[in-house]
């Protein structure tokens, strides 16, 4: 890679983080439902690329050991990202973590 590639590549990847760390902030806030965000995922790359782990203890309330027991009883593996997540996987987070 070039000198110019490998800044394009870095700056890239810092948005990217930006974009991850504003989403997880706004999960916390209540500003945004996880819906919204595993809607946004199959549009954004970078929430796409977060892990379904990371996206889990940004909520309220919730931290490694209870994101792994949702994970566990949805059927996710713990190395999922938002984007590999499948059709009955969503919904059923979805319908565990949002009320209606």
């Amino acid at each position: 890679m070039t000198d110019s590639e490998r800044t394009a590549a870095r700056n890239k990847a810092t948005a990217a983080r930006a974009e991850r760390a504003e989403v997880k902030a706004k999960l916390k806030d209540g500003r945004t439902s996880i819906s919204e965000v595993i809607e946004s995922a199959k549009t954004t790359e970078s929430i796409g690329r977060l892990r379904v782990a990371e996206l889990l203890e940004a909520l309220p309330g919730i931290g490694k050991v209870r994101a792994a027991g949702i994970m566990e009883s949805v059927g996710i593996a713990p190395t999922r990202r938002v984007r590999g997540l499948g059709v009955h996987q969503r919904k059923a987070l979805i319908d565990l973590l949002e009320p209606r």
